[in-house]
């Protein structure tokens, strides 16, 4: 094996026990590397090694975290097309999007490198005579990182900047879909002047390295951006050591169209939120919500921007659309199709698996009308390049259907009304709300994170990570009473 294909433990490169192989989604034919897939001593050595680095960490001052974020922030923008075409290679997303998410990474580490200084305590005098009370945020420990394949270095870089910026050591099983990704991070992280250990890459299946690192009593806390099956499972695994949960879950996200929007940027907006990185974002809108006075005008534009968009091989000029990432989630993809089928839901245009000059998993936009909020298409997060069209007569029956579900990360609504952009912002059920803007594409600056089955635990980035990857202390010092 190539050092490439290793784990990070302990401050070296690693072989696994086993490999997984790694295909580009847009070109089957094309391999891009085995991966090494780490055992239960490999993982153990990282806890370990990542226990034993940590505290020196902490104590590290400030402008050294600064320093060691900045430098990798820096390198990842400076290498945003080579990290990016990789990416778009790995995933399938366009290559655009790639170059986008590797700077938007760096950007990442750079802010948290600024916030690593920002790290202010407070003081205060206590009710009592000759007593003060000093209130400091210390590192939580050990963070386990997981996370998924659909931005397989952005997601990653908004757990790990802060981790690192605020003391704390990291153990990051990435997903197995998208290994190669994972391994150029971790090629830029361990460049830097690190203690020994600090940072680990364990590459594996969530069964085996994720299970392990939730029911860990050796990692203080968890971030996870992934499914809800699997995170009520980390959660469980992970309650009975108290672990600290943070977690990024499903999503049915809902886009609200008013009769007085802007027409043409309603369907703009739309398409980009529903189609855009083949759907397959948390943020992505599934379901579109659309007032009856306009609904058919809506319709028939959406359904022809749908059937223009450019489905095609990652790396060529002009994709629009990529492939979606695996033969599995193709699968999904296509039973979703029929599920909506069958419920009685209009199939509009796309849905079909698409021939292109390279073999791979490609898929065209699909849009169903006459759908139900009740209907499964409906319900479920199905990640797959395809929306849903309810139609509304009225502005309270949007809201309360954008309401109806049991998630809650996003929701969007298209109008001219100020007053009702303002009711809708206030009400809607969702922790990010989009106001005539698609409902993904978010800041890295402001917290992210949801309600309901969404989110769980602290919110993500932002000034608000401090609340997870820190732990507050609170200390009374008596000075003495002058004599």
């Amino acid at each position: 094996m190539t050092l490439e294909t290793r784990n990070f433990i302990a401050g070296t490169w690693q072989d696994g026990g086993a490999t997984v192989e790694n295909r580009n989604p847009s070109d089957l034919s094309d391999v891009i590397g085995h991966f090494a897939q780490a055992d239960g001593a490999q993982l153990n050595a990282a806890l370990q090694a990542a226990r034993a680095a940590q505290p020196a960490w902490g104590a590290t001052g400030p402008q050294k975290r600064h320093d060691v974020l900045m430098a990798i922030g820096t390198e990842l923008m400076a290498r945003a097309e080579e990290i990016g075409t990789l990416i778009a290679r790995e995933e399938g997303k366009p290559m655009a999007e790639g170059k986008g998410e590797a700077f938007r990474a760096g950007q990442f580490f750079t802010y948290f490198a600024a916030e690593a200084l920002r790290q202010l305590g407070h003081t205060a005098d206590s009710v009592r005579e000759g007593v003060e009370i000093d209130v400091r945020r210390e590192p939580v420990g050990v963070v386990a990182i997981i996370s998924p394949w659909n931005f397989p270095v952005a997601t990653p870089a908004w757990k790990i900047a802060p981790a690192l910026a605020f003391g704390n050591a990291v153990i990051w099983k990435p997903a197995n879909q998208t290994p190669a990704s994972a391994v150029a991070l971790t090629q830029i992280i361990a460049k830097q002047d690190l203690p020994k250990g600090l940072f680990n890459l364990v590459m594996g299946a969530g069964r085996d390295i994720g299970q392990a690192l939730a029911e860990s009593g050796r990692v203080d806390a968890i971030s996870f951006t992934g499914s809800v099956p699997v995170g009520r499972g980390i959660a469980a695994a992970a309650i009975p050591n108290m672990t600290k949960l943070q977690m990024e879950m499903g999503s049915k996200n809902p886009m609200v169209i008013m009769e007085d929007c802007d027409l043409e940027l309603a369907v703009a907006h739309a398409t980009n939120a529903a189609f855009g990185g083949t759907g397959q974002k948390c943020t992505a809108a599934s379901r579109l919500i659309v007032h009856e006075r306009i609904h058919d005008a809506f319709v028939e534009k959406l359904v022809v921007a749908a059937q223009a968009l450019q489905v095609g091989h990652a790396l060529e000029d002009g994709t629009q659309i990529g492939p979606v990432v695996s033969a599995d989630q193709l699968v999904a993809n296509m039973d979703y199709i029929a599920t909506g089928t069958r419920e009685g839901a209009d199939l509009l245009c796309g849905g079909t698996r698409l021939e292109r000059a390279t073999e791979g998993y490609f898929m065209a936009p699909a849009v169903f009308a006459g759908t139900r909020n009740d209907m499964r298409i409906n319900r479920e997060e199905m990640f797959a390049p395809i929306t849903c069209i309810i139609k509304v007569g009225s502005y309270d029956e949007a809201l309360h259907l954008a309401n109806d579900t049991e998630f809650g990360l996003t929701a969007g609504i298209m109008t001219r009304d100020l007053a009702r952009a303002t009711h809708f912002r206030r009400h809607a059920r969702a922790g990010c709300v989009m106001v005539n803007l698609p409902t993904a594409g978010t800041d890295y600056h402001v917290p992210f994170g949801g309600r309901g089955a969404s989110s769980y635990g602290p919110r993500e980035q932002g000034r608000y990570a401090e609340e997870f990857y820190t732990i507050v202390k609170t200390a009374y010092i008596h000075s003495g009473v002058p004599a």
